[in-house]
């Protein structure tokens, strides 16, 4: 069943002003809205049935009645957790309640980003990933960590990967790629220059793009053939975003998984490999 209302608020900020403010009255009223006719739903958010249909089919649901159910299930199954009620850091918390909700926001961040993962695109990346002569691996800031950490899995199975910390570097890579490489970029916010700059330089080559962002409308989502998305719970206090870095690396174990999963005979013996220069 398709996250309704998680696709609801991953989306707002690509949304009309008509179909921003049919969601905010959605996600603020969801019990009270699921009891509405489309009709009458227009009639309160002061839009028009078709603004409903249009922002409906914009998260990937044919239509309000598809929509409405999956909703239906969302909130149900949210019910039954007390905590799934979103709990900000406040100042009076004790290291008690700072744990719990620390945990707890980063649990749900992870469960936000399976939620998103479309199967079928992650296949195509596996198959890239084997495909693929280099894998050219780009991110700044708290991203390129979790480059690096693609980076340090994919060695581990000896299969050519390039990640650099200067970004000009990460440019002459970009422009110096080949149909025959692949190009991930991991960029939370989806609008970092430096890294449309590299993305365009690799479309300009013809490399294929795999984007780990964010599930909106941005620069970096636009440019990317193809797009792993993650999600964030952080509070207003959680400096550095912590759970969408959470979110990221999920995404990346995901990926690192699956990718040696297709080749597992081969990927044990090459784990077991590094393994044994490790321990060395």
């Amino acid at each position: 069943m398709k996250s309704a209302l998680l696709r609801l608020r991953e989306s707002q900020d690509s949304m009309s002003a008509t179909e921003r403010a049919v969601s905010d009255y959605l996600l603020s009223h969801q019990g009270e809205a699921m009891g509405l006719s489309i009709h009458q739903l227009a009639e309160k958010t002061f839009a028009s049935p078709s603004t409903v249909i249009r922002m409906c089919q914009r998260i990937g649901f044919a239509g309000y009645k598809e929509f409405r159910q999956a909703v239906t299930c969302d909130v149900a199954v949210r019910r039954m957790d007390r905590r799934q009620e979103r709990r900000e850091i406040t100042q009076s918390d004790s290291l008690d309640e700072i744990v719990d909700k620390v945990t707890y926001q980063n649990m749900m961040s992870l469960q936000d980003t399976k939620d998103l993962i479309d199967t079928d695109t992650l296949q195509i990346c596996v198959d890239l990933l084997n495909s693929a002569r280099t894998v050219l691996l780009f991110g700044l800031g708290a991203s390129l960590h979790a480059a690096r950490d693609l980076n340090l899995k994919l060695l581990r199975l000896n299969k050519p990967c390039v990640t650099n910390d200067d970004w000009h570097t990460q440019l002459l890579q970009a422009k110096n790629a080949t149909e025959q490489d692949l190009g991930i970029v991991v960029s939370y916010s989806g609008e970092t220059a430096e890294m449309v700059q590299c993305m365009n330089a690799l479309r300009e080559n013809h490399t294929p793009i795999v984007a780990i962002t964010r599930r909106e409308a941005s620069p970096v989502t636009e440019l990317a053939d193809y797009r792993l998305y993650t999600t964030d719970n952080s509070s207003a206090i959680q400096l550095g975003t912590m759970s969408s870095r959470m979110s990221q690396l999920n995404i990346i174990d995901i990926l690192f998984t699956a990718y040696a999963n297709s080749q597992y005979s081969c990927c044990v013996a090459e784990i077991r490999q590094a393994d044994a220069v490790g321990a060395g």
